[in-house]
């Protein structure tokens, strides 16, 4: 399913005029060794231009909603790691960014701008992205903000005082690029430029979207659309060593995609015996708001366990559990915080996942009731527009894959 937006004239890229020289490179962030008093002394002399400033076009995002989720998740760590939880300072890289994916000599992806050079120690174009700095986490609220304004700014939101700037640094900083760009705009601390002659008017911001967003591994922890695009072993990567407080706030994000009422229905009932719980789950929801409901339950608890059935006549009413209902276990989720644990597992045979690692092991095999002659078996449609629940959102754990949790 693609969600298009029609192309309007404005979109439709320009021919470069026959004059006009190559565009211009795409040099690294190096800065001059300064102290930052003198950096701002000399930023303070150079003066804006004079020119007009005008605003961008509106930009509306035209790719899938696979990579429009993939694009927004990027350009959030954009405006989050550039200018903190800033309103104002998000919404001004935000437009940087789409302006670069307009302009020629830039990548056509807004992951590909955002990431540009992150493979390299000292060519990144924004430096959060090979500097460490994503090692912090933002809190899933903060989180959650920077995702708002992203969106906005990949529907057509414009931030004007920042006009066509393709460029911006800290006051407190000189690049070496900077003095050969026109200034534009200051938003509080940081300076805006646009590349002089005709690379930096409207007619050259033409371009648009050209291909698909690329999973970034830096992402994995903060994006679940980033993460299920990435080969199991990157993911290992990326959350090798991910403090279990960072898990917290994972669940916590993994949580705000259900409102209360789809958690409520898909918990049908509900029996408790100190940090352990049985529940009746609605078949019909959908199996990832059977996670939602175990992590509902378990709050803050160290150590929680929750057994979820589907099956009202083979769920138990109390604890144990005996071994003949276990067989029919739809769900369960262990948290053992004291082992740095915690996992999800869903039966499989009943609810299909896109991880095996996710999968329940069966433990007998289950025994049909005879049927008679001639007497065709229904068999139940698996789940419609399923998503795997990553690891990440609910917590790093062991490969170790049992009906039963049993730490």
């Amino acid at each position: 399913m693609r969600s298009e937006y029609p192309a309007t004239p404005a979109d439709v890229p320009a021919p470069i005029p026959a004059n006009v020289p190559a565009p211009p490179p795409v040099e690294p962030l190096q800065l001059r060794e300064l102290p930052p008093e003198e950096a701002v002394a000399i930023n303070a002399k150079v003066p804006f231009s004079t020119a007009p400033n005008p605003a961008a076009r509106p930009f509306r995002y035209s790719g899938s909603d696979a990579d429009r989720a993939r694009a927004i998740d990027c350009l959030a760590s954009a405006g989050y790691y550039e200018a903190g939880d800033d309103a104002k300072g998000q919404r001004a890289v935000a437009q940087v960014v789409v302006n670069r994916l307009r302009h020629p000599a830039f990548p056509k992806t807004v992951c590909g701008v955002v990431y540009q050079g992150a493979e390299r120690a000292t060519g990144c174009q924004f430096t959060f992205t090979c500097d460490g700095a994503m090692a912090r986490s933002p809190s899933p609220e903060a989180w959650g903000r920077a995702r708002k304004i992203a969106t906005d700014a990949l529907s057509g939101s414009v931030y004007k005082p920042v006009g066509l700037a393709t460029h911006y640094h800290t006051n407190w900083v000189v690049p070496y690029w900077s003095a050969s760009l026109d200034k534009i705009a200051a938003v509080d601390t940081h300076l805006f430029f646009r590349w002089t002659g005709w690379w930096g008017t409207p007619a050259a911001f033409r371009g648009g979207l050209a291909g698909g967003e690329p999973a970034i591994m830096q992402l994995a922890r903060l994006s679940d659309t980033h993460r299920s695009g990435l080969p199991p072993e990157i993911v290992d990567v990326a959350l090798a060593g991910l403090p279990f407080p960072e898990r917290d706030n994972a669940e916590t994000m993994f949580l705000q995609r259900f409102d209360p009422a789809t958690i409520a229905k898909a918990n049908k009932h509900v029996v408790s015996d100190g940090d352990s719980f049985i529940v009746l789950l609605d078949r019909k929801s959908s199996s990832d708001a059977f996670a939602a409901v175990a992590l509902t339950l378990c709050g803050s608890r160290n150590y929680c366990k929750v057994m979820g059935w589907t099956n009202a006549a083979m769920t138990p009413g109390r604890f144990p559990v005996p071994d003949s209902l276990l067989r029919g276990m739809s769900f369960s989720y262990l948290r053992n915080r004291s082992e740095q644990f915690a996992k999800p597992l869903w039966n499989c045979a009943e609810f299909k996942r896109a991880d095996a690692g996710e999968c329940m092991k069966a433990r007998v095999q289950v025994t049909l009731q005879p049927i008679a002659s001639g007497q065709k078996v229904a068999q139940a449609p698996a789940p419609a527009n399923e998503t795997s629940v990553p690891a990440a959102a609910i917590g790093a754990a062991p490969s170790e894959d049992k009906t039963e949790p049993t730490r």
